[in-house]
């Protein structure tokens, strides 16, 4: 009895003084045995949690379902819990790792999950003080909110409206297999083709990004111009009517051109091709066609000097007197037997001049 009362005794005495030094939150207040994270090389990592559920002071800490550490300090800061973890020494995790907390049990009982990162690849190593922050933190659904979700569902949630569902796609099937069929296998082939376009379709849609982009810097200028352009728009509303009549003229001269076109194709073809060399020639000639137009009226004065060809009571004139021998012989003997006689050319040697002379001496007697 003695030996009750004083075991008793001792364990109120050390309620009270764990009482009295303000450390005593519970059992889970202590370091208990089993747990890890202990021994030399231990290191403490800090994880800032949207909500810790019901994480208590020495739940497991695990990666890959293998228990690593424990939990070993909880406290509130900014609106958002502050979760500390012991780790082994031995634990290799990246520095950019990702916590969730996850339920061990359908009980209840949490724990902290820890993995490296599945969106962006891993980099350094987690070391002694070392923060996740709110960002690469979050939580798996607990029992609570999956049994939550299953009651929306079951209770009204849409559940009851697959049968009528499953029954009007059924009527729209029914007899429209092959159809169906076809249509899935083309989707397919529209899904693959897409899915190996991805890239250009990216691009397209960067391109897509960057060009709104620059109208937007331009909004202004866009919006002034519209506002420009308001005027011609409503004239051309108000011109409708004959616009609409002119394209469809337009378009009754096209088939009329091409019913002329078809009827005498080979005829105008060869047409076109007579007209060629003319065309070409008219090209030749550039533009002294034109300018020898301008000298037609004025002839024999050109139309460039014609008020100088009479000045007061005198005419103004010049004469060019050309007596070198091919001259004459062009002026004189020009398609006669005399022709090359002065110049020496033609292909018969010069006839003799005195030969020529004296039928022309008798004939005249």
């Amino acid at each position: 009895m003695i030996a009750r009362a004083a075991r008793a005794a001792g364990a109120l005495a050390c309620a009270v003084l764990v009482a009295a030094c303000g450390q005593w939150h519970g059992v889970n207040s202590l370091d208990l045995p089993g747990t890890r994270g202990h021994g030399d090389g231990a290191f403490d990592v800090t994880l800032e949690m949207p909500d810790v559920t019901t994480l208590q002071r020495n739940s497991r800490v695990r990666v890959g379902d293998v228990t690593v550490g424990r939990v070993s300090g909880l406290r509130l800061a900014d609106g958002h819990a502050e979760v500390t973890v012991t780790l082994d020494p031995d634990v290799e995790l990246p520095a950019n790792a990702v916590a969730r907390i996850g339920q061990t049990s359908l009980l209840g009982s949490a724990h902290v999950e820890l993995s490296a990162p599945t969106d962006t690849p891993p980099r350094g190593r987690l070391r002694e003080g070392d923060v996740v922050p709110l960002e690469r933190a979050g939580a798996f659904p607990t029992t609570e909110q999956t049994l939550s979700s299953l009651s929306l569902v079951l209770g009204g949630g849409g559940l009851a409206q697959v049968q009528d569902i499953t029954r009007e796609l059924d009527a729209a099937m029914s007899g429209r297999q092959d159809s169906v069929r076809d249509l899935i296998v083309r989707l397919d082939t529209v899904l693959a083709g897409l899915d190996d376009q991805k890239k250009q379709i990216v691009h397209a849609m960067e391109s897509v990004d960057a060009l709104a982009a620059e109208v937007a810097e331009h909004n202004e200028q866009i919006g002034a111009a519209s506002d420009q352009l308001a005027p011609t728009l409503d004239v051309l509303a108000r011109e409708r009517t004959d616009l609409t009549d002119a394209a469809d003229a337009l378009g009754r001269f096209g088939r009329i051109a091409t019913d002329v076109v078809s009827a005498g194709g080979d005829a105008m073809v060869a047409d076109l091709q007579d007209l060629e060399p003319v065309l070409a020639s008219l090209t030749a000639s550039g533009d002294s066609l034109t300018e020898s137009m301008r000298y037609l009226a004025t002839f024999p004065f050109p139309i460039d000097t014609y008020r100088n060809a009479v000045r007061g009571d005198y005419a103004n004139g010049t004469v060019i007197l050309d007596l070198t021998l091919p001259t004459l012989d062009n002026a004189l003997f020009l398609g006669t037997s005399l022709e090359g006689l002065l110049s020496g050319g033609g292909d018969r040697p010069a006839p003799d001049l005195a030969s020529l002379l004296v039928p022309a001496v008798g004939a005249s007697r």
